[in-house]
């Protein structure tokens, strides 16, 4: 740091706390920020960047859907929000060689738990990266780059045909997990790689949350 032998200095925090032996274990935590300075109240020669880290409150995803498609203008709803959860199907399915299935259940059987919307395909499924990255707030499917793994890379928006037929619902929508807390309170993503054997679940719970 370039500090002489019999030079003084003090490290503290940026709330101008300083850091000693008896508090180094409470005040020095990975990624804090620290000064190196001549005197505590020295005046910054300047100025100071702090990376900031936070989790979202949860209301931030579970509400999101309300806010989202409350706001669509008078419209129902309902269709919107269904199309963007199908979507991930027409998206897993797109590339099949044979036949593309897609089922959607509306589940009302209490014994089975609380009512629920299913939507099951026979798509190429998704790793646990995938599953993970999907899990991401606001993270686009269109946009992923870097450690996010994702089969639309390089994504080219198909020539124009029915888009029920491109999976291209969602590219103008607003994302399938506030499709799902618009619908209900969970979602319960299952899925299976076509080259695995392994099978990958993922909940997203407002009770949980």
């Amino acid at each position: 740091f370039g500090v002489t032998t019999d030079e003084n200095f003090v490290i503290t925090t940026t709330s101008r706390k300083e850091v000693t032996e008896g508090n180094f274990s409470d005040l020095v935590q990975d990624g804090v920020t620290l000064y190196l300075l001549q005197s505590i109240d020295q005046i910054l020669p300047s100025a100071t960047k702090e990376r900031i880290d936070f989790l979202p409150h949860y209301d931030t995803l579970v509400k999101s859907g309300m806010y989202e498609y409350y706001a669509s203008e008078g419209q129902n709803p309902l269709p919107f929000a269904l199309a963007e959860l199908i979507d991930n199907s027409l998206s897993a399915t797109s590339r099949n060689t044979g036949v593309r299935s897609i089922h959607i259940k509306l589940l009302f059987d209490d014994s089975q738990g609380k009512p629920a919307v299913a939507v099951m395909d026979n798509g190429r499924g998704m790793t646990s990266k995938q599953l993970n990255n999907w899990a991401v707030y606001r993270l686009s499917k269109f946009t992923r780059q870097d450690d996010f793994e994702s089969d639309h890379s390089g994504y080219v928006r198909p020539l124009p045909v029915p888009r029920s037929l491109n999976s291209d619902i969602s590219y103008f929508g607003v994302g399938g997990k506030q499709a799902v807390f618009f619908v209900g309170q969970c979602a319960r993503m299952i899925s299976r790689p076509a080259d695995s054997q392994d099978v990958h679940e993922l909940v997203l719970s407002k009770e949980e949350f």
